[in-house]
């Protein structure tokens, strides 16, 4: 088989699974709770929230703020199929550039969210578990490993699915391990103040 003809069948098949992926999207979308974040114009961004209590070890951010097991945090989640189909055909480095700018898109809607919540006082900042976290530090985020071994062995698992098929040389390069990635409410607040919501 010519590597066209594997490249041929390689989009075929990522194209298939995405197909599956957006019919039990709607599902997954309700059974966690999850909030789409929305622009001012209505168009939905990147990001998905829902409320949660922290179950890890204490963290500090680099900020001072300290993280304590069952802390309030809002949980990020990528809108995975929607990412998905906006990156693939793309190059890596076109990827990351996609994902970068729809990520820091999101943040000060997250914020105005944030501000207007029932529990804004006690919420601590956002909390996210990602295979795919390059770049994550220039948007503010704070990475830190996963200690506990099964939950980080359930993580990878879950998570595979949107690493396999966002990346075109899955095979080619070490399979990362998952990450929490964490973000103070100061830090979002102030991200907002430096991207006015358009």
């Amino acid at each position: 088989m010519t590597r066209k003809r594997r490249t041929e069948m390689s989009i075929k098949i990522k194209q298939y699974c995405l197909s599956l992926w957006a019919i039990f999207d709607p599902l997954y979308f309700r059974l966690t709770r999850l909030h789409q974040i929305e622009k001012k114009s209505g168009d939905k961004t990147i990001i998905r929230i829902r409320l949660t209590r922290y179950k890890g070890r204490k963290l500090i951010l680099a900020d001072g703020t300290i993280i304590h097991r069952n802390d309030l945090l809002l949980k990020i989640h990528l809108h995975n199929v929607k990412l998905l189909n906006q990156i693939q055909g793309h190059s890596e480095m076109r990827k990351a550039l996609i994902l970068y700018r729809s990520v820091q898109e999101s943040l000060p809607y997250i914020s105005r969210y944030l501000q207007i919540h029932d529990y804004a006082n006690n919420i601590k900042g956002l909390i996210g578990i990602t295979m795919l976290y390059k770049g994550c530090r220039k948007l503010g985020f704070e990475t830190f490993p996963i200690q506990n071994q099964y939950y980080k062995f359930f993580k990878q698992v879950a998570h595979s699915p949107i690493y396999l098929l966002s990346s075109n040389k899955v095979f080619h390069k070490a399979y990362p391990s998952p990450m929490y990635l964490l973000m103070s409410k100061n830090r979002l607040l102030h991200h907002s103040t430096c991207s006015p919501i358009r």
